[in-house]
């Protein structure tokens, strides 16, 4: 297959493949102490990751101020060090936090903020500029998303950002943002359970790039994950929001899902791919516009991951028995 894609209208080349930076925050928590992080992590080990990322052709990070409140910003910017100009990185905005405790407090989409955030973001990442920035309020209102596509246009007139998106899984919003000349994306849910017909739709129509976060389905599509195994306390999926399908409080993966895994097993392995390397071969084949961002823990995450891209997409045909076997057609 080939091993870059386009970042939609901007040019910037990016591997087919990026590297999602959430869980390498470590553990973070909302105010009422329920945890947003997957647990503890190993600093240097993610370092490693990153490195071993690199090294296998992986030029694409996607992270967030809000990630570890501030943590995952600050490793992925000791990580790249003097191998900056080697990769594209994204970060986001929106969510207030204390990076002292850990803790996020709220959110803020005005205009000052977004500044503040901004200047905040490109000191941890140890940068001078952000090659995609992101608005991380899915569901703020499209009249502040529209000043917010106006003052990203400001910040790439300023050479501090090259070009912007909008992180919501709704169509409208992403279209607001894509008025504006320098949006190049949309980052949004897709894997192979939970399909996006219309935000695919939209990225086609406008040219935008489709970021696809919860592209293994927060690990369930990894087959790791079974009813009932319990995870560790400072995982978000051991006691996971109403926004985080798959999995029940203190109880594991949720059987429906399980099966549904299960039921694609036998394609999605098909040509000698691990099963999440499967899963990320039904995106670039659902596709030309997507670029999955998995995450990662460790230097065998990584190698799995990009060891994907060598396999290359699934064919139309497995795509059309995957549907089948779903009930989509």
């Amino acid at each position: 297959m080939e091993t870059n894609r386009t970042l939609g209208r901007s040019g910037i080349q990016v591997s087919a493949l990026g590297f999602g930076c959430w869980a390498i925050g470590g553990e973070w928590q909302d105010a009422s102490g329920r945890p947003l992080g997957w647990g503890t992590v190993d600093d240097s080990e993610s370092v490693r990751a990153i490195h071993r990322a690199l090294d296998l052709g992986v030029t694409f990070f996607d992270t967030a101020d809000t990630y570890g409140a501030g943590h995952s910003e600050r490793v992925l910017g000791r990580a790249l060090g003097e191998r900056r100009d080697d990769v594209v990185i994204a970060t986001k905005w929106g969510n207030v936090f204390d990076e002292r405790t850990r803790t996020l407090t709220g959110s803020d989409d005005s205009p000052p903020y977004a500044r503040r955030a901004l200047t905040a973001s490109l000191q941890r990442l140890g940068t001078d500029h952000i090659d995609l920035y992101q608005l991380h309020l899915s569901e703020a209102d499209p009249r502040r998303g529209a000043e917010l596509r106006d003052l990203c246009e400001e910040f790439v007139r300023e050479g501090l950002v090259r070009a912007y998106a909008w992180s919501t899984d709704d169509p409208e919003r992403a279209r607001v943002f894509a008025e504006g000349e320098h949006c190049a994306a949309v980052q949004h849910a897709l894997n192979v359970l939970q399909d996006a017909p219309e935000m695919i739709a939209l990225c086609e129509e406008l040219g935008l790039a489709a970021i696809n976060r919860s592209p293994l389905a927060m690990g369930l599509l990894t087959g790791k994950h079974t009813s009932g195994r319990v995870l560790a306390a400072g995982d978000i999926r051991n006691s996971p929001p109403t926004w985080l399908p798959g999995f029940r409080e203190n109880a594991g993966a949720d059987q429906d899902w399980v099966t549904r895994v299960d039921s694609l097993r036998d394609i999605l392995t098909s040509g000698g791919r691990t099963l999440g390397q499967g899963a990320l071969a039904w995106l670039w084949a659902r596709s030309p516009r997507t670029v999955p961002v998995p995450g990662f823990r460790s230097v065998e995450q990584a190698e799995q991951n990009a060891a994907a891209m060598a396999k290359g997409p699934l064919t139309a045909a497995q795509l059309s028995e995957i549907d089948q076997v779903l009930g989509r057609r």
